[in-house]
């Protein structure tokens, strides 16, 4: 019998054991951990922090205004405009708010619904491993196969050549992340026309994921897929307010693509959600307004973070990646004499009072080889909460 979809996508995910059976993910284990034992946990990627009181102001002012039922199934208008003269401000490109713009339940759902407009049973998606884990479960529910491109440590960045010989006249979509959770690495313009011309030859279409566009590090700029030249009609682009904003829970994100591919996608995205968070649409439209300094300021200081907890895990004896760009960075345990980083994260708040999540939960069993020892933590916490991981992690004893 074939499976049933959730069971398809519960596979896609590695959330079934191999007799079928559901398990917990290892982010519900390690966060358990880290309540159990009042670990720090820098495993979960969100702030604890809130975000800009402009934005928390103007949805207080909604929901008091009486913003509170369905909102326009596209979104309101008043966020499209945002998107809209967002994308012409910071990547000089014209979208169209009421034709090329779809507002949806964050950046998951977005990616979701393109993925189940677009991909039938047998069709071949393929992304870049360590990848972000509801891509798989989605590529699973569509009934898709999932064709991965591996990101080799230290730098993570793919191989072009990988990415060519990945991509075949079965392949529907090529999904890049980037930067990237969870290696925060970036992709260059170089490999974004190269997956546009592999697009072009092979009838496929190029999906973005860029919801860490505005955290981006040591100078680097971000480039859209959507700016490179052959993009029009071919790139869907997924962004979302959490990550810029410090708003994860308000689960505002969007799309924006040429009109038939948007319309596509609102085929399915109204059949999930149908629409979401009315009051906090025109708060997020104000925060893509903000003045430029708030962006730059944004990076800058998670920047600084990521360099707190990166010298902490020196200190500890990890070699540690510099991620360009998210919440994340990548360090090695070996050197501390660790080849099971899955084993070594069930220890590690005992060890240390610290939680971080084995980067072998982004790959698939069959290829975990060359990540076993390297663990993902978040560095998007208060400073305070990153001085004190650092100072226990630099006392480790494994």
């Amino acid at each position: 019998m074939t499976d049933a979809p959730w069971r398809r996508a519960a596979r896609g995910a590695l959330l079934l054991d191999a007799d079928g059976v559901a398990r917990p993910t290892i982010f519900a284990e390690m966060s358990a951990l880290a309540a159990a034992t009042g670990a720090l946990n820098l495993g979960q990627g969100f702030p604890d922090e809130d975000g800009p009181t402009e934005l928390l102001e103007t949805a207080r002012d909604a929901i008091a205004s009486g913003v509170n039922q369905y909102p326009p199934g596209l979104g309101m208008p008043v966020l499209r405009e945002a998107i809209a003269r967002h994308q012409q401000r910071f990547y000089d490109l014209e979208v169209d708010p009421d034709r090329e713009v779809l507002v949806t339940a964050g950046a998951t759902e977005a990616l979701a619904a393109t993925l189940l407009a677009f991909v039938e049973a047998g069709d071949e998606v393929v992304t870049l491993e360590p990848v972000y884990d509801s891509y798989a479960a989605v590529i699973a529910l569509a009934g898709g196969r999932h064709v991965p491109v591996p990101l080799a440590a230290p730098d993570f960045r793919p191989d072009p050549e990988a990415l060519r010989a990945a991509v075949t006249d079965r392949t529907r979509i090529i999904l890049l992340n980037t930067p990237h959770n969870p290696t925060g690495a970036m992709l260059d313009a170089g490999l974004l026309d190269l997956a546009i011309e592999l697009a072009h030859r092979h009838d496929a279409l190029v999906v973005t994921d860029e919801v860490y566009e505005h955290l981006v590090f040591d100078g680097r700029v971000h480039v859209p897929a959507a700016t490179r030249p052959g993009a029009h009609g071919r790139v869907i682009t997924i962004s979302s307010a959490g990550k810029t904003f410090s708003t994860t829970g308000w689960k505002i994100g969007w799309l924006t693509a040429a009109p038939t591919l948007r319309d596509a996608v609102l085929a399915v995205k109204q059949f999930l959600t149908y629409v979401n968070g009315a009051p906090f649409q025109p708060a997020v439209a104000r925060g893509l307004d903000l003045p430029d300094a708030f962006f730059r300021d944004a990076a800058a200081t998670l920047e600084g973070k990521r360099d707190l907890l990166s010298a902490g895990l020196r200190d500890a004896g990890f070699a540690v990646s510099r991620p360009s760009g998210s919440y994340f960075v990548i360090a090695d345990a070996a050197p501390l004499g660790v080849h099971d980083a899955e084993e070594f994260c069930r220890r590690l708040p005992a060890l240390a009072g610290v939680v971080g999540i084995p980067l072998t939960a982004f790959v698939h069993p069959d290829r975990r080889g060359p990540y076993r020892s390297l663990v993902r933590f978040a560095f998007c916490k208060r400073v305070e909460v990153l001085r004190e991981a650092a100072d226990r992690l630099a006392a480790i004893r494994v």
